[in-house]
C-alpha cells in the first residue's frame, strides 16, 4: 500500500459513501431560441442545470421538472409568457415555499408589471442579457431558495 492509499483511506472509510448533490434546475422559457441559448450558457457558468422550453410547453415542464428558478423571456412586449405567469400564480402558493423563483427578461428596465404579475415575478433583468446582470440575480434566488 502506498502513502497515497493511506491518505485516501484515512479520509474515506469503507462505510462512507460520497453523496453527489445535483445542481439546481433552471427552466428557460421563451420564443427566441437564441436568447434561450445565451441565458442557459450564463446560468450554466455558475453551476446551474438548464432546460429550455417554448411558452406552450412550459406548464407541463414546470410540473414535471420542479425547477428552482424559471426564467421568462418576455419578448418585445413582455407578454410572450403570460400563460406561464398564469400557471405560476397557481403553482407557487401550492408549493408553500414560493418556488420556483421567477425572473423576467424585459426589454425595458422597469416594465409595466401589474399587481397580479408582481406577486409571481421575483426579479426583472433588462435586456441585453449580460452575465454581469443575470448571474448575481440567479445566485441570490438559488441561495434564497436553499434557506
Amino acid at each position: 500500500m502506498s502513502i497515497a492509499d493511506d491518505e485516501t483511506s484515512a479520509v474515506f472509510s469503507s462505510s462512507e459513501k460520497l453523496a453527489f448533490v445535483e445542481p439546481p434546475l433552471v427552466l428557460v422559457i421563451g420564443r427566441s431560441r437564441v436568447n434561450s441559448i445565451v441565458v442557459s450558457r450564463i446560468a450554466e457558468r455558475i453551476g446551474l442545470r438548464c432546460l429550455s422550453f417554448q411558452p406552450q410547453q412550459a406548464a407541463s415542464a414546470i410540473s414535471i421538472h420542479e425547477p428552482a428558478v424559471v426564467i421568462l423571456d418576455g419578448g418585445t412586449d413582455n407578454r410572450d409568457c403570460d400563460n406561464v405567469l398564469t400557471v405560476l400564480r397557481t403553482t407557487r402558493p401550492v408549493s408553500g415555499t414560493g418556488t420556483p423563483a421567477v425572473v423576467l427578461l424585459s426589454t425595458r428596465n422597469m416594465p409595466n408589471v401589474d399587481a397580479m404579475d408582481a406577486t409571481v415575478i421575483d426579479a426583472v433583468v433588462a435586456k441585453p442579457i449580460l452575465p454581469e446582470m443575470l448571474q448575481p440575480v440567479l445566485h441570490d434566488l438559488v441561495e434564497r431558495g436553499n434557506r
